[in-house]
């Protein structure tokens, strides 16, 4: 895998398959990526955004993202050996005083988390999973957002999970098996 733009660009990281991890396709997160920075319905700055990869796997979004020039990316991920890859990825890459890990059961890391504000959230759980819902019920309780952000779900196509009483849906795209959407805290 590698990174698309940025500071970064060309870089490469290192992931491997897993059973329960997903790379986000290159030209998904491209697609991701034009929408945040073109569309009309979305105002939102990623140079200088504090930004939460939940479920992020091998960090493949938060990578982007900090080279992009984002102030901040805290990645939260379960998987032992998941998170290694991202230490390693973030050293070789230099950019370990962009990041922040957090290695555990994601309900309860968000229930502990110190107040943080975020701009960007990114969700990317197993499309199996529907607990993300309860994680997002608890970022939003939480108020662990600023005035001005967006939450990126990336869900399988097929999904029918009701988002209407978190999230007020701005846009949703489709890639292939990935639904994307995008939406704010109401």
């Amino acid at each position: 895998m590698r990174i698309i733009s940025g500071k970064l660009k060309g870089k490469k990281f290192e992931f491997f398959k897993t059973s329960s991890t997903r790379p986000i396709k290159d030209s998904v997160k491209e697609n991701i990526f034009n929408i945040l920075i073109h569309s009309n319905q979305i105002n939102i700055n990623i140079k200088e955004s504090k930004v939460l990869d939940l479920y992020s796997g091998f960090g493949s979004f938060g990578l982007e993202c900090i080279s992009r020039f984002a102030n901040k990316v805290t990645f939260m991920e379960k998987d032992k050996k998941v998170v290694n890859v991202i230490k390693k990825n973030l050293k070789n890459l230099s950019i370990e005083n962009k990041a922040r890990i957090i290695e555990g059961d994601i309900n309860y890391s968000l229930k502990e988390f110190k107040k943080s504000k975020f701009n960007i959230f990114f969700i990317d759980p197993p499309y199996a999973d529907n607990s993300y819902l309860a994680n997002l019920e608890i970022i939003k309780n939480k108020r662990y957002f600023s005035k001005n952000h967006i939450v990126i779900i990336h869900r399988e196509k097929k999904s029918k999970e009701n988002l209407q009483f978190l999230l007020d849906v701005l846009i949703i795209k489709k890639y292939g098996r990935s639904k994307i959407i995008f939406g704010k805290f109401n």
